[in-house]
């Protein structure tokens, strides 16, 4: 007997258990889909709404020169390093010039003795000058005397040979004249030539301006060409950026522009569009724009990265809030707003779209408490209960 209701306890137990599992399961479920979801919020303000496109691109300088060499030689001193300032005009290194002086001083030597041989020629002329009028005039009175019969042919012939030497005398010494003067011009001019050598040998800065690299050292042998130092220009920095072609319409010069360098991401420094450039990428389908720099960092480097953002349209004061609140449901936008504890959809019309916020238009007021999930991988649902952490 005792038997008999022990089987019958057990299977009364056995029936029970599966109503008891059901409403555990049924529980955690309705536990699960009614207990509040955590939050984080948004005071919906009025504030600046930016629309603006973004490129990214390397800081350059506008005026950019390599300072290299005329002649060949060997440097016999580098004056400045990378980070120096620089003036217009100002030595920046020295070729070894001992050669070069060398060279002026016989171009000097050689200008002196073909001069004190343009006297000697000079007076050579003169002489023949004197030699060939006398002659001339002795020439004039014979071919009277002949006609008059009053000399002989032989004494009229000695006449006209002693002119015509007279003459050749002069042609003579003029010719040497001209070649002493060619002579004198030829040595000027090579003098000139190594003056200008000797004045190669001093690089000079062409602008003022920096220095942002030193490529050779003293004692380096250089060629025409040859780079040794890089320098910029102050006067106008900007950020040469990749834009893409479907902006090129709305980008107007003179735009202003946020400029967020690479070193410093969390610092915006403010720059305006100088310049667009006329040709765009073929494979990537983008063209360069050229953003001034109104200010830079205390650290920077020609050549470091940088995001551009070229203001295209402003409201200085409008009901906004982050694009990352904003939901979409089909073709309606809206959000969620924090109602005594519950998530209700509010539908927005939303207006100017910024970087990282945008306008709203109706839907929402002011002060009201916009929500979403702490988790991306939870969900809100009209009617939700929800908890701000």
């Amino acid at each position: 007997m005792n038997s008999t209701k022990a089987k019958l306890f057990r299977h009364i137990v056995g029936w029970l258990k599966y109503p008891v599992v059901g409403a555990m399961i049924a529980g955690g479920v309705w536990f699960i889909r009614n207990r509040p979801v955590p939050v984080e919020s948004y005071i919906v303000s009025s504030g600046p709404v930016i629309r603006s496109v973004m490129g990214t691109g390397t800081l350059e300088a506008r005026i950019r020169t390599t300072i290299s060499p005329k002649i060949s030689g060997r440097i016999a001193e580098v004056l400045v390093d990378q980070g120096d300032m620089v003036k217009a005009g100002q030595v920046l290194l020295r070729l070894d010039d001992e050669d070069l002086i060398q060279q002026v001083r016989i171009a000097s030597a050689g200008i002196r003795s073909s001069e004190a041989s343009l006297g000697r020629f000079r007076a050579e002329v003169a002489q023949a000058k004197t030699t060939f009028t006398k002659n001339d005039a002795e020439m004039t009175r014979y071919r009277r005397l002949i006609a008059e019969k009053s000399v002989s042919q032989s004494e009229f012939d000695q006449a006209q040979e002693a002119f015509e030497l007279a003459r050749s005398g002069l042609l003579k010494a003029e010719a040497n004249l001209l070649e002493a003067e060619q002579h004198v011009a030829l040595n000027r001019e090579t003098l000139k030539y190594q003056e200008a050598r000797l004045a190669d040998s001093k690089l000079q800065s062409p602008f003022d301006g920096l220095v942002i690299q030193r490529q050779r050292d003293a004692g380096a042998i250089v060629v025409p060409g040859s780079p040794i130092l890089q320098l910029i220009s102050m006067n106008e920095l900007w950020v040469s950026a990749w834009i893409d072609e479907t902006e090129m319409d709305q980008v107007k010069v003179d735009q202003p522009a946020r400029i967020l360098f690479r070193s410093q991401p969390d610092v915006t420094y403010e720059g305006k569009l100088s310049r667009l450039g006329k040709q765009t990428d073929r494979e990537t389908r983008e063209f360069i724009v050229d953003v001034g720099v109104l200010r830079l960092p205390e650290r920077w480097a020609i050549g470091q990265r940088a995001e551009v953002y070229i203001e295209l349209d402003r409201k200085s004061d409008c009901l906004n809030l982050p694009l990352a609140y904003l939901l979409k449901r089909g073709s309606e936008s809206g959000v969620f707003v924090n109602e005594g504890g519950v998530a209700r959809w509010h539908a927005v019309t939303t207006g100017l779209d910024g970087r990282d916020a945008i306008e709203i238009q109706s839907g929402v007021e002011a002060g009201e408490e916009i929500i979403k999930p702490t988790d991306p991988s939870l969900k809100l649902t009209n009617g939700r209960k929800v908890q701000k952490l």
